[in-house]
């Protein structure tokens, strides 16, 4: 009677629900994702620096890119972070 759909996430408060649903649901595979993503940003961001010759353009577009990197990066260890904090599953 009261099985649990695919419409409901489990409880999500406090910074927790800034997170996406599709996101929450599926925290292990995102948290791998974003920190993929930082991956290939921070290697962009070294790519278009050497590149670019060390220009201001280039070291202004490598900022960016490292930046970016670095958010991905938090964003995916605080997902990993979530995921050890809950509580055992039953």
């Amino acid at each position: 009677m009261n099985a649990q759909d695919d419409n409901t996430a489990p409880l999500r408060i406090g910074m927790r629900r800034i997170i996406p649903r599709f996101e929450f649901r599926r925290l292990g595979v995102m948290a791998r994702v974003r920190i993929a993503v930082g991956a290939v940003a921070v290697g962009l961001g070294v790519i278009t620096l050497v590149g670019g010759s060390f220009t201001a353009k280039a070291f202004a577009w490598s900022a960016f890119f490292l930046v970016l990197g670095a958010l991905q990066f938090l964003v995916g260890y605080w997902y990993l972070a979530i995921i050890r904090s809950a509580p055992p599953q039953t």
